[in-house]
């Protein structure tokens, strides 16, 4: 992974859970039964909310063991998100890798919408991802507007963002939303990074993550521009508290999970 120091500041959302919603919600605004929020624009310079409120509160250790680690924090009902929810995230290592279980739980007396994602970036050794070859076998991605807003989804056959069969990501800049994955007989899609000279590295989702974002780093400052590929499962789209897609609504009481995991070889 192309992370951070124990004593940096985590820099371009590297790593984080990002929840109540991955990704945006344009201008901060969306209607859920029937009554319309605003939350703060996080992304000012476009006049959007991004990757949910999460990535700078604190975190407990709620378990620790030789081989696994849980995190947990509560989600207080705040302006634009008058919800209570209890997170918990596990990370576990095994044979196969690492696992990262990330369950939410409405705590709170009424139904609210929920989406998570993480934003884990696949290192691309000692150069830069225009190296490496990147596989992903997925028929549709999601065009954006200069916001970073979705538009209709587009084929990724016969486009540049077609890597079913992997090829060399070179100079071409990423920051889109992949769905329509091919899963294998588990039910799990992957992801696969290809590092000049060191093995390679996977990441895969299970069914509760329809949707993929890739991100070549490229509006990173440096020292990390464009040195790891973003890769974040996402439960929903894009915008999905205004579009509904993919939306989970949690009903007082009710818990979800998400899993997905990287490994090497």
């Amino acid at each position: 992974l192309d992370g951070y120091g124990r004593e940096e500041r985590c820099t371009g959302a590297r790593g984080l859970p990002l929840i109540p919603w991955p990704n945006r919600i344009q201008d901060g605004t969306y209607t859920f039964d029937g009554i319309d929020y605003q939350v703060p624009l996080t992304e000012p310079r476009h006049h959007n909310a991004i990757h949910g409120f999460l990535r700078w509160r604190n975190w407990t250790c709620r378990q620790h063991s030789a081989d696994a680690v849980v995190m947990g924090t509560v989600l207080h009902p705040q302006m634009g998100y008058p919800f209570t929810l209890d997170v918990s995230v596990t990370y576990s290592l095994g044979e196969d890798g690492l696992r990262v279980d990330t369950t939410a739980t409405n705590v709170g007396d009424v139904e609210c919408p929920y989406g998570t994602g993480q934003h884990p970036y696949l290192s691309a050794g000692s150069g830069l991802v225009d190296a490496c070859r990147l596989e992903l076998d997925a028929e549709t991605w999601i065009p954006t507007d200069a916001r970073g807003i979705p538009s209709e989804y587009a084929e990724t056959a016969d486009s540049g963002y077609d890597f079913r069969g992997g090829r060399q990501i070179g100079e071409q800049e990423i920051d889109n939303t992949f769905t329509g994955l091919s899963r294998d007989a588990e039910g799990l899609a992957w992801v696969h990074l290809d590092v000049p000279h060191r093995p390679r590295v996977s990441l895969w989702v299970d069914e509760s993550y329809p949707f993929l974002e890739l991100y070549t780093a490229h509006t990173q400052p440096p020292p990390h521009r464009r040195t790891g590929l973003g890769v974040e499962p996402m439960t929903c789209a894009p915008n999905a508290f205004r579009s509904g897609d993919g939306l989970i609504r949690l009903s007082p009481g009710e818990s979800t999970t998400a899993s997905w995991g990287l490994s090497s070889s």
